[in-house]
């Protein structure tokens, strides 16, 4: 019966992708299709309608970006191709400046979908999706403007909010500090140098450090006190590297964003498990010496200006009021898939859990989601929202996806 119903509702979007765009009772001012592109608020943006529209919108916010700035056009859309065919209009954002832009990414997006209104059509819904950072974005907008947006999408998110989840990148940089020492050069674990550069600074002691075999074990320790999948933290996935570029280049361009360090640890208490100290010593490692070594600067505090600045532009309040589907793989690296723990924690206490649904996936790496999966993920959407019932496990049940799958809790600090 499940996989029955499941089955019908693809069907209804394949049928609508090849329906005449008049079924659709979306308004709309100009012949179909479009494919639009130009500069709106400083951003570059990309619009697509097809003949067939169905009436809705997906807006999509795009993750982290290095491009030169200004950007010329926005990233491509993943599975665009296929979400075109089936029907949806498609609209997408450089934003106005590359990085850790949320607060632009918010406010682009917001600007995309009212110029869309404006210059093409009023949509019959607005989907809002995105990856990574954009999967921040998604939540954060969700929570902001619930009558411009009817639904989100966020996928391998920043779920816990950025200062939470800064306070996180902490550990995997202290952890290093205790295994091979903190370079000056990179300013400190606590207030990294504002002009830091990856490529140049820190990959070339890192990686090398990373190729030698003799370092297995002190990589162990990193991995393991931060909770970090083995599956995607080594070469070739290498989420080790993604990691420490956001605990470096992306942290000092956040505080450069914020005014000052946003992030702290006072209180925590860094731990690992009997079995995890008694296999770190196996590899010849001394486990309890390096937690003793982060515990000893568990005194990082945040500048309260630049905390102040990432608590209104990146944190969740969890008061959502339109239906929010969250997708995570399970080996994430980059944004840990303990994260939807702390995001389900939030919406819980805001009272609003039953407008989230949470699916993980087996893929290994972060956002490691197949076409298919996604597709899913979008006619389990629909379904939410022509019969106002969360799609259950049958939305669910092809590949990669885990039915009743609960990801570790947030990792709080131990009092």
């Amino acid at each position: 019966m499940k996989t029955f119903r499941r089955f019908v509702w693809i069907v209804v979007l394949l049928l609508a992708s090849v329906l005449p765009a008049s079924v659709a009772t979306a308004e709309r001012y100009f012949e179909l299709p479009i494919d639009w592109t130009g500069t709106l608020n400083g951003a570059p943006f990309r619009i697509r309608v097809p003949e067939n529209w169905n009436g809705t919108l997906l807006v999509f916010a795009h993750g982290y970006g290095r491009w030169p700035e200004p950007a010329v056009a926005p990233p491509p859309i993943p599975v665009e191709e296929q979400l075109l065919a089936l029907g949806y209009a498609m609209a997408g954002s450089a934003f106005r400046n590359p990085g850790m832009s949320i607060k632009e990414g918010i406010q682009n997006t917001l600007a995309l979908t009212g110029y869309f209104r404006g210059h093409v059509g009023s949509p019959d819904r607005v989907i809002l999706w995105g990856f990574s950072m954009g999967g921040l974005i998604t939540q954060a907008s969700i929570e902001k403007y619930p009558g411009i947006y009817d639904a989100g999408i966020p996928m391998c998110a920043t779920s816990a909010g950025m200062t939470k989840a800064g306070d996180w990148y902490l550990t995997p940089m202290l952890a290093y500090d205790a295994a091979f020492g903190w370079p000056e050069a990179w300013g400190s674990v606590g207030d990294v140098r504002d002009d830091l550069v990856f490529d140049d600074d820190v990959a070339p002691v890192l990686m090398p450090q990373l190729m030698n075999p003799a370092n297995y074990g002190l990589f162990e320790f990193i991995r393991l006190v931060s909770d970090l999948p083995a599956a995607s933290f080594y070469p070739p996935i290498g989420n080790v590297a993604g990691a420490m570029f956001f605990a470096t280049e992306g942290r000092a361009e956040m505080e450069v964003r914020a005014g000052g360090p946003p992030f702290q640890n006072v209180g925590h208490v860094y731990t690992l498990s009997e079995d995890e100290i008694d296999y770190l010593n196996g590899l010849g490692v001394d486990a309890e010496g390096l937690l003793a070594t982060m515990n000893a600067q568990t005194e990082i505090e945040a500048w309260r200006p630049a905390r102040h600045y990432m608590e209104r532009y990146a944190d969740l309040s969890g008061k959502i009021k339109r239906p929010v589907l969250s997708v995570h793989t399970t080996a994430d690296g980059i944004c840990p898939v303990f994260m939807e723990s702390a995001y389900r924690e939030t919406v819980a206490a805001a009272g609003q859990e039953d407008m989230l649904v949470q699916v993980y996936t087996d893929g290994v790496g972060h956002c490691a989601f197949t076409p298919q999966q996604i597709l899913d993920v979008f006619a389990a959407m629909e379904y939410w929202l022509d019969t106002g019932t969360p799609p259950d496990d049958s939305f669910f049940a092809g590949e990669g996806f885990l039915s009743g799958y609960e990801p570790l809790p947030w990792p709080q600090p131990v009092q």
